[in-house]
């Protein structure tokens, strides 16, 4: 599918002022043109679309935390039910797995899964609720378990939970008939690496984990038969000489994988890593303005030819065009979202 021939959604922290759940057309240049908001779930700052383009699936990242399910067929998303409470606090961000929707819940370090009514892409309460145990060394942020992210391997057959409180990544078994969810094995990261979010290299032989409290990627090699993550090195993502505080968040690989991108929180840049044949020694090559304040999210369009960042604190959506050669991404135009958190297609 072309850039052209879709829409974008973007999320928002609705308590920092953001409008709720954002949908916007996208024109041959990859430019964004909102068409509108709905503030039916508060802080809908993660979105997940489901197969098939009618359904899309956001988390509420609040206290109670809850998730939801979106008829996005409609010009604006249309709210499926009421929201349904994940048994879990403040859930930074969810997959869709196995006829079910997975959810990482920060602040009570645990993954929650939900069933999907087969009748109307609707949630169900959940079905299972894991909960990490652990710490790590840092007493501010990892005083106990924080998952921060979960996704399914190319496979179907695992679920990864990426827990920055515990240094750590689980890969997790799901039943699909009855929803329950079961550590199969965990890597276990650099203490106080702090990982946050990965993504797979596209050959399904390696993955890269984000280190929120170091600016790091993590290379890991993936045995999708086994289900066993083995960290292999750790590259940096700022130049040596940089001064002052960074906090990645955002991590995405190129569809032919050459290239990997991550954006950096403080810093306000997006670094670029050219990955060799093997995808297991990334270089940093450079990093470029993110166009905005507090790059929290960052994601291809499903060509692989543009980035988008959604920059949380200066309030608006930019987008790159990508050098094919080189991967350095160069500013092309940005739309205001206050308080943006990710952006996807579907």
């Amino acid at each position: 599918m072309g850039t052209g021939d879709g829409r974008a959604f973007i999320g928002s922290f609705t308590s920092a002022g953001g409008p709720g759940l954002v949908a916007a057309s996208v024109d041959e240049a990859g430019a964004l043109t909102v068409l509108g908001a709905v503030d039916t779930l508060p802080n809908p700052s993660y979105l997940a679309p489901a197969p098939g383009g009618s359904l899309l699936y956001a988390v509420s990242e609040t206290g109670a935390g809850a998730a939801a399910a979106f008829d996005i067929t409609g010009v604006l998303p249309r709210l499926i039910g009421a929201p349904v409470a994940v048994d879990g606090a403040d859930p930074t961000h969810l997959a869709v797995a196995g006829g079910h929707v997975v959810t990482a819940n920060y602040s009570s370090g645990s993954v929650s899964v939900l069933p999907v009514r087969a009748a109307d892409g609707g949630l169900d309460a959940p079905v299972s609720v894991l909960r990490h145990e652990g710490r790590g060394p840092d007493p501010a942020r990892q005083e106990g378990p924080h998952a921060h992210q979960v996704t399914r391997d190319a496979t179907g057959r695992w679920v990864l939970g990426v827990d920055l409180g515990t240094d750590s990544v689980r890969v997790c078994a799901l039943d699909a008939v009855t929803g329950a969810l079961t550590v199969h094995t965990e890597a276990a990261l650099r203490p106080g690496s702090g990982p946050r979010h990965l993504a797979f290299h596209p050959a399904g032989t390696h993955v890269y984990v984000l280190n929120e409290l170091e600016p790091t990627l993590t290379v890991c090699r993936w045995d999708a038969e086994a289900g066993v993550l083995e960290p292999a090195g750790t590259v940096a993502l700022l130049p040596g000489d940089t001064a002052g505080e960074s906090y990645a968040s955002g991590v995405a690989v190129a569809p032919d994988g050459r290239f990997l991108w991550a954006a950096n929180r403080g810093q306000d840049s997006i670094s670029v890593l050219a990955l060799d044949d093997s995808g297991e020694k990334p270089v940093l090559t450079g990093t470029v303005d993110c166009g905005g304040r507090w790059p929290r999210d960052l994601v291809l369009d499903p060509g692989g030819r543009r980035l988008y960042v959604a920059n949380e604190r200066s309030g608006d959506v930019t987008w790159f065009d990508i050098d094919p050669l080189t991967g350095i991404p160069a500013r092309s135009g940005s739309v205001g979202v206050a308080a943006a958190s990710c952006v996807v297609f579907a």
